[in-house]
């Protein structure tokens, strides 16, 4: 049982030397259902320290009317993971400054099939910053920055 990120991009441009040890980007799709919800053609598994997708920051299904927030010392979060997601936005925003459409799902994989997603979450990457980006568990995000 794992957090599995995918993500799509309308370009052909190969992830995998943006990766290092918090964040590995791999063509090796983990197969779930729900890549059918990915607007676009080019697709890559999102891996981090742990080989699956649970070194980053993840809210729950049941509490994703948190939002976006930055970390907060009542809640503790192992630096690891918000470092592994700063990563991956740094990547996603410098995607979409270069005109790529993206998006990508955040899946609890409980190896019972799949699920649907609970929903779509428009990221305006001029309005979220980096320290406030986290998954939310089920559910399908497109990434823009509106000016």
């Amino acid at each position: 049982m794992c957090y599995q990120v995918v993500l799509s991009l309308d370009s052909p441009e190969d992830l995998s030397p943006r990766g290092d040890a918090q964040v590995a980007f791999s063509r090796e799709l983990p197969g779930l259902p729900e890549e059918a919800s990915l607007a676009h053609p080019h697709r890559w598994f999102v891996g981090s320290r742990h080989r699956c997708s649970c070194g980053f920051r993840h809210l729950h299904v049941s509490s994703v009317e948190l939002g976006f927030a930055e970390p907060v010392d009542w809640y503790p979060e192992e630096p690891e993971d918000v470092q592994a997601t700063l990563r991956f936005i740094a990547v996603v925003r410098d995607l979409v400054a270069r005109g790529a459409r993206v998006d990508c799902i955040d899946v609890w994989q409980d190896g019972e099939g799949g699920a649907s997603l609970a929903g779509t979450v428009e990221v305006d990457l001029g309005r979220v910053s980096d320290r406030a980006f986290r998954f939310m568990e089920s559910h399908r995000f497109v990434f823009e920055s509106r000016p």
